[in-house]
């Protein structure tokens, strides 16, 4: 069977990158819809928005390195 992060991850973890996920898209579609539009003002939100998505990604992997390192020390100290 194949471990992968989301099914050895916490729940913290998957909250983050769904959230992570979301933000971005989120992002994205302000983006293209303010550049359709020829709204500047959307284009700025627009910004910020998806640089929260891909700071909000980067925790996530703090938080997935972070439970591994516990992991990892778990099995080393039985």
């Amino acid at each position: 069977m194949l471990n992968t992060p989301w099914e050895t991850g916490s729940t913290l973890y998957r909250r983050l990158l769904l959230s992570a996920l979301i933000i971005t898209a989120v992002g994205i579609i302000a983006a293209i819809a303010g550049a359709m539009l020829r709204l500047d003002a959307l284009l700025y939100i627009a910004m910020p928005v998806i640089i929260i998505g891909l700071a909000t990604h980067i925790a996530g992997l703090v938080v997935r390195g972070r439970d591994a390192q516990r992991r990892h020390q778990g099995r080393k100290n039985p």
